[in-house]
């Protein structure tokens, strides 16, 4: 039995690597969903600590044995899906991937910090204002360009490394981030990122996040006095 543990649809950016991977490569998973609550005694706590000691979701389980972190469940999903295109099959495009994986995994902590994903919101205002206020928020949208194009222009696309593989399922969380913020980009690589909410995982991924109307005050810094 294979399962995958998320949180949140609307809000769990982390959530929606895998299970778009995994649905857009038709590998057969059934759905924990924990409603979020970061409270130290919450019963979301108390669920996840039944499946891992890292005490954040996604968490992929197989008979009960279970595989955390993004990046190792891409990596797991590879094993099971082989010959397909979760990773380029070119060594260096391969090893290029997994840089942009990483350095996704590992940064871009202003985007995080400001625009946290909120696929059921419009706030292009708010994406205006931070974009004209906050540097290092231009600055990772900056560098996200940079990668993006460049993978482009090596691959041709459609997708960054020619297929839909994990590089793309990984930047899906930022393409709903432009999406909610309306943050601008240059008309080739807003060409991707439709490409990208428009494939069969994300497209999945985004009208179950619409149909959930879950608000959580805490995950909308923008909305909660709405």
């Amino acid at each position: 039995m294979r399962q995958l543990v998320i949180g949140n649809k609307n809000y769990s950016s982390w959530s929606m690597r895998p299970w778009v991977l995994m649905r857009h490569f038709g590998l057969c998973f059934d759905e924990i969903k924990l409603r979020f609550d970061f409270n130290a005694d919450s019963a979301f706590y108390a669920e996840l600590a039944r499946y891992t000691p890292a005490a954040r979701v996604p968490v992929l389980l197989e008979d009960g044995f279970a595989v955390w972190d993004t990046l190792a469940i891409a990596e797991r999903v590879a094993e099971l899906l082989p010959g397909h295109t979760i990773w380029p099959g070119d060594a260096r495009d391969r090893a290029r991937a997994r840089s942009l994986c990483a350095e996704m995994h590992a940064g871009f902590g202003a985007l995080r910090q400001h625009c946290p994903m909120n696929i059921e919101a419009s706030l292009p205002e708010v994406g205006a204002r931070l974009l004209a206020e906050q540097p290092a928020v231009r600055h990772d949208l900056q560098r996200i360009v940079a990668m993006w194009s460049e993978a482009l222009a090596h691959s041709g696309g459609p997708f960054l490394f020619g297929d839909f593989g994990a590089a793309d399922a990984y930047f899906a969380p930022v393409v709903a981030r432009v999406h909610c913020y309306a943050l601008p980009l240059p008309s080739n690589v807003q060409a991707y990122a439709d490409r990208v909410w428009a494939s069969p995982g994300v497209a999945a991924w985004v009208a179950d996040a619409l149909a959930e109307h879950d608000f959580l005050d805490f995950e909308e810094p923008y909305r909660a006095a709405a």
